[in-house]
């Protein structure tokens, strides 16, 4: 079943969705209205409703002491990042996920960029195989809406969430996404507002 712009519209999604949610559908076998309303519910949180296709690295001194006490042990250490994105996300992505060394850039390279966060040299590098194109040398293809919904469908597809999806477990999605139980609420809710429109 395709999403119209119509429906996408009545849950405040943009017109420039239409085409690569759909095609991320067809590619991925998100067919049933409960998999395809907790895939725009679920990334509709995770993307701000499909407007923030990137990872906001900007923390202030305290706040990166909270989120990352090993790495910012002291507030000299956090002050000398605070506010620079790149340094940041080079330090916090070191050496995990795929990636190299502060020093390589990598971090920041490979930020968190897609509807559903693709982070980390590895995940771009199987993330571009599955979809055949190039995400380690092309990296802000992710933060496009073809490739931010096509890369969030290869999350989708390898985490086996349409089973969850159709058995309605919020929490089971919620947990496979983000490690936690962080949005539940807003992850449910959007997910009911998109199965209303799309069951209407």
């Amino acid at each position: 079943m395709a999403v119209t712009a119509e429906q996408l519209a009545k849950i405040g999604v943009g017109l420039q969705w239409v085409d690569p949610l759909n095609e991320t559908f067809q590619r991925f076998s998100i067919v049933t209205p409960r998999e395809q309303a907790m895939f725009i519910g679920q990334c509709a949180h995770e993307c701000g409703n499909f407007s923030v296709l990137e990872e906001n690295l900007n923390y202030r001194a305290a706040t990166l002491m909270r989120v990352w006490p090993k790495r910012f042990p002291t507030l000299e250490v956090a002050n000398a990042y605070a506010g620079n994105p790149k340094k940041i996300a080079n330090l916090v992505y070191a050496n995990r996920m795929g990636n190299r060394d502060e020093a390589s850039g990598d971090g920041y390279r490979f930020r968190g960029r897609g509807c559903i966060q693709l982070t980390g040299s590895a995940n771009y590098y199987h993330a571009g195989k599955a979809l055949g194109v190039d995400l380690i040398m092309n990296p802000d293809l992710v933060a496009t809406p073809k490739y931010a919904a096509l890369t969030a469908g290869f999350f989708w597809s390898t985490h086996g969430l349409n089973a969850l999806a159709e058995a309605g477990d919020d929490l089971g999605c919620c947990k496979r996404i983000n490690g936690g139980t962080l949005g539940l609420d807003d992850r449910k809710h959007r997910t009911q507002q998109a199965l209303a429109v799309l069951t209407a």
